[in-house]
C-alpha cells in the first residue's frame, strides 16, 4: 500500500510535468500537489491529518500537520522533492519546533563523532538493529558506507544513525522500540 501510494504521488508529478512541459517552461506544482506529497510520505490519508499549514518560501514549501501518531514537518522543494522531514510521535513531552531539533542533532552527531573513535565498528544488537534500518531505508549495506555512528537519545527514545555515502553525511532518526526510520537528512 505505502509504495503504490509514493507511486501514484510520483505519477501524479510526472504527469504534470509532462502535461506542463508541452507548452510551458515553468512547472507550476500547486500547494494541494505538495501537501499531497506529504501526505502519502507519511501514508495519512486527508482524513488522518489535522492542524495543516503550508507556508510558501522562496524556493520551497513548509509543510506540517499532525496525525493520531504524531506531528509531521516537511519542506518539499517547488519541484515537489522533499528536502526535509521531522516526525515527532505523539507520546513524546518535548514541544516540536524546528530550531532545538536542529540543534539537538548537531549536539548528537557531536556525541556520536566522540563514540565512534572510543567504538570504532561495535555496536550492541539495538544500535546495530538501529543502523540496519537506517541504511535498509537509504537503499545501502553496510559495505557501501563509512563513517558509521549510532547514538540513543534517551529523552525521545530515538537512535540517531550517522553514515558518509559517496561524501555526504546522511543522518537517520530511527525509533529504539519499532526500529522505524522517522526521518533522514543528506548533505
Amino acid at each position: 500500500m505505502v509504495k503504490r501510494r509514493k507511486r501514484n504521488s510520483f505519477i501524479i508529478i510526472a504527469s504534470t510535468l509532462l502535461l506542463t512541459g508541452c507548452g510551458n517552461s515553468e512547472l507550476e506544482i500547486t500547494q494541494n500537489d505538495i501537501l499531497e506529497v506529504a501526505r502519502d510520505d507519511a501514508n495519512a490519508t486527508k482524513k488522518e491529518c489535522s492542524n495543516v499549514s503550508i507556508q510558501e518560501e522562496k524556493k520551497y514549501y513548509t509543510v506540517s500537520f499532525d496525525t493520531t501518531t504524531g506531528s509531521y514537518e516537511y519542506k518539499i522543494g517547488k519541484d515537489g522533492i522533499i528536502q526535509e522531514r521531522n516526525y515527532k510521535r505523539s507520546n513524546s513531552e518535548e514541544v516540536s519546533t524546528t530550531e532545538p531539533v536542529e540543534e539537538k542533532k548537531e549536539e548528537t552527531k557531536t556525541e556520536t563523532k566522540k563514540e565512534e573513535k572510543k567504538e570504532s565498528t561495535s555496536f550492541d544488537e539495538n544500535q546495530q538493529a538501529a543502523i540496519d534500518a537506517a541504511l535498509a531505508n537509504a537503499g545501502l549495506g553496510q559495505e557501501d558506507v563509512t563513517d558509521i555512528g549510532c547514538a540513543l537519545d534517551e529523552a525521545t527514545q530515538q537512535y540517531t544513525v550517522t553514515f558518509n555515502f559517496q561524501g555526504t553525511n546522511n543522518t537517520s532518526t530511527v525509533d529504539a522500540q519499532s526500529f522505524a526510520v522517522l526521518s533522514t537528512i543528506m548533505g
